[in-house]
């Protein structure tokens, strides 16, 4: 998906109705925001009535603009006793608002109290499917910025309602045309509804060719008709394998392995309702690097905005919220996070970067070494990247959190010192069973989701299809100066070529050194130089000693070539057709990994986790469609078919 900076809408308020001077249109009609919601969308979609006693409901919105739509519903939703558990709201902006005109947009809103929730989560205006939970997750607005035509093709969903709101045909054609309505058809639930203020012919004609029976509906304050539609079609192409939910109706999971990876998706799928049981290997979670002392996370950017910059800037977006959200049940949290750059001119490439790629300033800033400095509490002598909402947390302490949270739902269980060995699938039940080394079963669940990194290998390898995956486990020591041999407390983490943070008893810890297949879990003097070297290469105008004890921490990073994470369902055979595709590959019912997160477990741990949830039990994906491919097990076995034909 290609993507471009998000321009900001252009917003008159200076009569009684805002309105778009780029459009030559109103943003609501004359009779009210609200009641245009609830006569046209609302009640055209028969709602509240159609979502009561569902476990979900989702409504896509094409043109989201004030947020009036998106606020009405959520008030229906908690007026209605019998409403469904859980409401998703999507919706597509081109030219969302600045926060600065939303809060202006509601000052007089019939929700207020509701308006002020969406005001406080509005997001950074990145290219992004940006995911903002309230009332405790139980209503989720995801906000996809950027042009729909780009988007439409890209959402993975089942969408119960539709709520069809760009500015009207004539004055913003390209929101109704052919393309965004045969997308409609393709993301519509079966008995799915879609309404509109439009009654135009075009966009009648549009839907009636998407699979709906569409009809007129008598019209309320000045308008005389509106449009409602019904999904009816005669034929519909069958949804690729990978797009299948994986276990919709599963009721408990087993997740193995009780580190960042399992702990985030512990969280996650006990929020939806799942029974959760975590199977640990060893005597503590958080074993491996998820046990440093200190862990960074932080976004990144690109001259070409890839599927590694933009999974990075998504999970990123993701990890700040979410760190945001749980932080009084943090220890230690620390925000902001400088990143250097080797080139000490690269100042003046790095500002024309950022003007190109038009990420605000509230996601990455381009910083003079001075600038930097100051902002470290220590003289720098390169140029940085800032990212305010990057930082830093105890990798352990985040992990405890999550799990403690799980812990809150029923029929959790943490077992620890429980290796898996294997795992057996029933045919006839289609339950899951962890066995043991002797056979022996030790849980039984309808999915299971491997978080154990490289050491998820092989169980994954025994119920995968297509060449094994190329999982490294990398060998890293860090290092810890004791506070009275370091240099002042640095205000946040500088990271580049190694990293460096002080820790809240104020031991600097820095590193990390990168071996290969190593597993030698001593500690090494030779690690401990090269980690001193670049420490005083990121920080060279502290004062450091020369030599001091060995003191560290040794773990492994689980990693792939690609230096993407493993997301997803496994694969169970390869296609018939199609197989340089991994959407076709058919999947194993109800078993998933997420691993390989190498050094970025804390930034990717939570989208990676939100995408397994939605996979495995039907939710809209957090993430566009492509950027799931790339981080989908099936990756591997499609290349390999691609340099065979």
């Amino acid at each position: 998906m290609k993507t471009a900076p998000i321009l900001p809408a252009r917003v008159d308020f200076s009569g009684a109705i805002p309105n778009a001077p780029d459009f030559g249109d109103l943003y609501h009609a004359p009779f009210g925001a609200f009641a245009q919601a609830r006569q046209v969308f609302l009640d055209g979609n028969e709602m509240p009535e159609r979502w009561a006693g569902r476990r979900h409901f989702v409504v896509l919105e094409t043109g989201f603009g004030l947020g009036n739509n998106f606020l009405a519903t959520w008030a229906a939703w908690r007026e209605d006793p019998a409403r469904c558990e859980r409401l998703v709201f999507l919706s597509i902006e081109k030219h969302p608002l600045t926060q600065d005109d939303l809060e202006r947009a509601h000052a007089a809103s019939p929700e207020p109290a509701l308006a002020r929730q969406l005001l406080e989560a509005w997001p950074a205006p990145t290219p992004n499917l940006h995911t903002l939970d309230f009332d405790e997750g139980r209503v989720r607005l995801m906000l996809a910025f950027g042009d729909a035509h780009d988007w439409m093709p890209e959402l993975v969903a089942s969408v119960d309602a539709f709520f069809l709101d760009g500015f009207a045909p004539a004055k913003n054609p390209e929101l109704w045309d052919d393309a965004i309505l045969k997308q409609v058809g393709r993301l519509a639930a079966p008995g799915a509804t879609a309404a509109t203020w439009s009654v135009a012919r075009g966009v009648r004609d549009g839907l009636t060719a998407a699979g709906f029976e569409v009809r007129k509906r008598p019209g309320t304050g000045g308008k005389w008709q509106t449009t409602v539609a019904r999904f009816a079609p005669r034929h519909r192409a069958p949804v690729p394998p990978g797009r299948t939910a994986v276990a919709p109706q599963a009721k408990d999971v087993l997740i193995i392995g009780a580190g960042l990876a399992g702990a985030a998706c512990a969280r996650v799928l006990a929020r939806e309702g799942l029974r959760v049981t975590v199977l640990e290997g060893g005597a503590t979670t958080a074993a491996q690097a998820s046990g440093n002392p200190g862990g960074l996370f932080h976004g990144t950017l690109h001259a070409e905005d890839g599927p590694h910059a933009r999974f990075s800037r998504a999970a990123a977006l993701a990890t700040e919220r979410e760190l945001r959200r749980i932080a009084p049940a943090l220890p230690w949290l620390q925000w902001g996070l400088l990143r250097v750059e080797r080139d000490p001119q690269a100042l003046a490439s790095m500002q024309a970067l950022l003007a190109r790629s038009g990420l605000p300033a509230d996601y990455a800033q381009a910083l003079s070494a001075e600038e930097a400095g100051a902002k470290a509490g220590l003289a720098l002598t390169q140029p940085a990247w800032f990212f305010a909402g990057g930082g830093a947390v105890s990798p352990p302490a985040l992990v405890k959190a999550w799990l403690d949270e799980a812990a809150r739902s029923d029929g959790f269980q943490l077992r620890l010192n429980t290796p898996v060995e294997r795992l057996h699938r029933d045919d006839a039940s289609g339950r899951w069973a962890a066995l043991n080394i002797v056979g022996e079963s030790i849980a039984t669940a309808d999915a299971v989701v491997l978080c154990g990194g490289i050491g998820s290998a092989p169980l994954a390898s025994a119920w995968t299809a297509g060449p094994s995956w190329p999982w490294v486990a990398q060998r890293g020591q860090l290092s810890l100066m004791p506070q009275d041999l370091s240099p002042p407390m640095l205000a946040m983490p500088v990271a580049g070529l190694g990293y460096a943070l002080t820790l809240p008893d104020g031991t600097l810890c820095f590193g990390a050194s990168t071996d290969g297949g190593d597993m030698d879990p001593t500690l090494r003097a030779s690690d401990h130089s090269q980690n001193m070297d670049r420490l005083r290469s990121l920080l060279p105008s502290a004062a450091l000693p020369d030599d001091m004890p060995v003191a560290g921490r040794v773990g492994w990073r689980s990693l792939v070539p690609d230096r993407l994470p493993i997301v997803g369902a496994l694969p169970a055979a390869m296609p018939e057709r199609r197989a340089e595709q991994v959407r076709f590959w058919p999947r194993q019912p109800g078993l998933m990994v997420l691993g390989a997160l190498a050094s970025r477990g804390i930034t990717w741990a939570t989208l990676c986790a939100e995408l397994v949830a939605a996979q495995l039990t039907g939710a809209p994906w957090p993430v566009e469609s492509s950027l799931a491919d790339a981080l989908d097990p099936a990756r591997f076995a499609a290349k390999a078919h691609r340099a065979t034909t």
